[in-house]
């Protein structure tokens, strides 16, 4: 009973530091699922993807629409922002323009895809026992039967073609030749953070999605800070922000490659540091205890995802920097080489761990800079961008989750 009544205490404790915190008004206003009423510093691309899918309002198909950029530049906020407008505009107008969202990262095979799109034209698929094809043909008949326009956006779709392959794409961006004319109108919105990704597609593929383009470039700190200042407005109650919070939050991210995102998850998590800490306010030492848990969790996360043979070359880094600041591209796939003949499995190409190092590289993991070397040609100068025992704990992670050797070929 004594140990109960303690229990009881501590929760009681934390509940009442919870209930008194004058932290956050708004904590949602700074989830990267919240589409503000107004994107500043994206008005360019607001634009575009306006002038592209404004057709519908016509009651013609709308270009298929391949938009891309690094994590953390508006895509995915600029598109919803885009439809949602759209959309009440269309019913102003008395027309039909409908879209539907799926995140292929999390939506992973051709079947859910298929199914979540069928699921907004009012078309229920079961969650398993048909084979894609029957989904496809299904979705195909239901869409023959409708009316207006319908805008399907796959975001992350990179994920989707590496796992899965570009044949579910192709079929989508091409959906519109097996449908009557007076029949509803599909368009695709392909969206990803891989601005190399489009070079994976197949020519056909790449032809059809790619009708209309927009490159969405990375945010500056003075942008960052002004995103940051909008939302904290609305986030926080009054003085409970310190001076300097926001810019140093807005210059980290400027440095990872112009995140909106991690800035927005930055200065959160700074929010609940100090809140579980029982400060009145939100200061920089607050932030720094963020970006310190934020690389933690973000290290796991990437690392998890990560297959085999990159893991490997992360590995190989890291005893390629055991004794200095950065390796060289051929003294990696040396040690790579080594790692790899070790554990007895089959070497990829020179060309293959390049691409796995802009990989890393774009992910904020490495940082993989080419120099010219005169005569000698280019050479890459590899480090971790990421403190090296965060990396290290995320990789011994990965191993204990998956109950077997970092190194097991399955793995």
């Amino acid at each position: 009973m004594v140990r109960a009544s303690m229990s009881e205490d501590i929760l009681e404790d934390i509940f009442a530091k919870a209930v008194k915190a004058r932290i956050f008004k708004k904590r949602d206003i700074l989830s990267p699922d919240y589409v503000p009423e107004r994107l500043p510093h994206r008005e360019n691309e607001i634009r575009k993807v306006g002038s592209v899918l404004a057709q519908a309002l016509k009651g013609n198909k709308p270009n298929n629409l391949f938009i891309y950029g690094l994590t953390g530049t508006g895509k995915t906020a600029v598109t919803l922002y885009v439809l949602r407008r759209l959309k009440t505009k269309a019913l102003e107008l008395g027309l039909r323009v409908n879209y539907v969202y799926v995140n292929t990262r999390q939506r992973d095979t051709p079947y859910k895809v298929l199914s979540d799109i069928a699921s907004s034209i009012g078309l229920r698929i079961p969650f398993t026992g048909l084979s894609t094809a029957e989904v496809y043909v299904r979705l195909v008949k239901a869409l023959s039967r409708e009316r207006g326009v319908l805008i399907v956006v796959l975001d992350e779709i990179d994920w989707l073609v590496r796992k899965r392959g570009d044949d579910i794409l192709y079929r989508l961006t091409r959906i519109g030749n097996e449908l009557p004319g007076d029949s509803m109108k599909v368009s695709i919105i392909g969206i990803t953070n891989d601005i190399r990704f489009v070079e994976m597609l197949d020519a056909r593929v790449r032809s059809s999605l790619g009708e209309e383009e927009i490159v969405f470039p990375p945010y500056n700190a003075e942008q960052l800070n002004d995103i940051l200042s909008e939302r904290a407005r609305e986030a926080f109650y009054p003085e409970a922000i310190k001076r300097g919070v926001i810019s140093y939050c807005a210059a980290l991210a400027a440095r990872e490659h112009g995140d909106a995102r991690r800035a927005l998850d930055l200065l959160r998590v700074a929010g609940e540091i100090a809140e579980r800490e029982g400060s009145s306010y939100v200061d920089v030492e607050h932030v720094k205890k963020a970006w310190i848990q934020i690389e933690r969790n973000r290290a796991k996360e990437i690392v998890s995802s990560l297959p085999l043979h990159a893991r490997l070359v992360l590995k190989a880094i890291l005893e390629a920097t055991k004794d200095k600041p950065y390796t060289t591209t051929g003294e990696l796939y040396e040690v790579y080489t080594n790692l790899a003949k070790k554990i007895g499995i089959e070497v990829v190409t020179q060309r293959r761990i390049s691409d796995i190092l802009s990989e890393l590289d774009m992910l904020g993991i490495i940082s993989a800079q080419i120099i010219s070397r005169g005569r000698y040609g280019k050479t890459r100068i590899i480090k971790l961008s990421v403190d090296e025992t965060t990396v290290v704990s995320a990789l011994e992670e990965v191993s204990r989750e998956k109950q077997q050797n970092f190194y097991h070929p399955n793995n």
